[in-house]
């Protein structure tokens, strides 16, 4: 078993969590602000929430820390990122709620922008927190898993199959906990799809840049970890796994 393989511990686990959190806050708190327009040949016009293009760059962080350092330090950078969506959930509500200054010559417009931004139903916090906890765990599980069949090889099966099962049930427990009776079902249905195919497709898209992070990352940290005999409950922090 191995738990930690240099006295320092590993190099860039620490800023790979970092960045996935950060990309998380960003394209929760400031992707949903604005819904886009195109219009597609043989489509035709699309409605889309900005953030989704942001949105799976997240997966991709989490792909990379499964790959290179396994399920048990990825379960923890998902719960680094639970943590930080709920203090921001939490801190919106209260600066939108706090009282504002009467002195304040610019709080009459400040404060109905952040309310339009930030004051999004409790329906949406919930479904957000919800649907991110349980893709991101599944698509690390899917991640280990497969890797585990494949014996390691053939990366780019494991982060294409996980994306699209992590994102399904990703969008398939927003959505619906955030628009049920609020949108039509056929509406609903359609944004879902949509959604879904516009993360698998970044993921595909990006799929040479994640080979390219993950081979340099094993070669610096000089580790490989596959989750043989790995617990794969998410309430446990445990660092487990074997190096190949």
């Amino acid at each position: 078993m191995e738990s930690n393989p240099r006295p320092g511990g590993f190099r860039f686990y620490d800023m790979l969590v970092a960045g996935m959190v950060a990309v998380l806050l960003c394209s929760n708190l400031i992707g949903p602000a604005k819904v886009s327009l195109i219009d597609l040949p043989w489509l035709g016009p699309l409605n889309f929430g900005t953030g989704n293009l942001f949105f799976p760059i997240g997966y991709i962080f989490g792909d990379v820390l499964t790959e290179v350092y396994g399920y048990a330090r990825a379960r923890r950078a998902i719960w680094a990122g639970f943590g930080a969506m709920l203090f921001a959930t939490v801190m919106a509500w209260s600066v939108i709620h706090m009282p504002a200054s009467p002195a304040e010559p610019f709080n009459h417009v400040l404060q109905p922008a952040l309310e339009t931004v930030f004051g999004g139903t409790w329906r949406i916090a919930l479904a957000s927190m919800i649907g991110y906890w349980i893709g991101d765990f599944v698509n690390a599980f899917v991640m280990a898993r497969l890797k585990l069949l494949t014996g390691g090889r053939h990366l780019w099966t494991r982060t294409i199959g996980s994306t699209v099962v992590g994102q399904a049930c990703d969008s398939l427990t927003f959505y619906p906990i955030a628009f049920y009776g609020i949108w039509e079902s056929t509406t609903l249905a359609k944004v879902i799809l949509f959604n879904w195919s516009m993360k698998v497709l970044v993921e595909v898209v990006l799929t040479p840049v994640t080979y390219l992070v993950v081979n340099a990352l094993k070669r610096a940290e000089g580790v490989d970890i596959f989750d043989r005999g790995t617990h794969f409950n998410p309430f446990s922090l445990r660092d487990e796994g074997q190096r190949r």
